[in-house]
């Protein structure tokens, strides 16, 4: 009996001291590695002869590459903003991937062609304090309605 006591006990210590990470399974330091499959509506103008300036939003899902997990079968939402010259040039944007428990993970990203960083700057419930990165990696657009995908990984660690 004292066992059984002394063993809940211990748990509810746990719980307390690690919190929501501890309590959906989260360490606190890994990498979650997942796929967007997205449609992008957005803007551009050639302002010179091969130079083109844009900006949009992308807007899609999110699937946890093992099926399950972090970020599986959440929300993505992302502006972003463009400029090219010949077809070359920087990208910058912003985005928050979300979960099926609506917590949330924000990044600020940049990126050339259909490559970039992603930098972790904020995060809600099980991922609150979260920093990090890694890196994406995109497809070509799928389509004529602006879908296209991203592979993308972050190395996190939580407070």
């Amino acid at each position: 009996m004292r066992y059984a006591i002394a063993s809940a006990l211990v748990g509810l210590a746990l719980v307390a001291l690690y919190g929501d990470a501890v309590a959906q399974g989260l360490p606190k330091t890994g990498s979650i590695s997942w796929h967007t499959g997205w449609r992008s509506v957005g803007e551009a103008w050639e302002v010179a002869k091969g130079r083109v300036e844009g900006h949009g939003s992308v807007i899609g899902t999110s699937f946890n590459d093992k099926g399950s997990g972090p970020l599986h079968r959440g929300p993505a939402e992302c502006v972003y903003t463009f400029l090219t010259q010949d077809g070359v040039g920087p990208s910058k944007g912003y985005c928050a991937f979300g979960d099926a428990d609506g917590d949330r993970i924000f990044t600020d990203w940049t990126g050339e062609g259909s490559a970039g960083t992603n930098v972790i700057v904020g995060g809600t419930g099980k991922y609150s304090g979260i920093t990090g990165g890694g890196p994406w990696t995109g497809s070509a657009p799928t389509g004529t309605h602006g879908g296209w995908v991203t592979m993308q990984r972050l190395d996190y660690k939580l407070p």
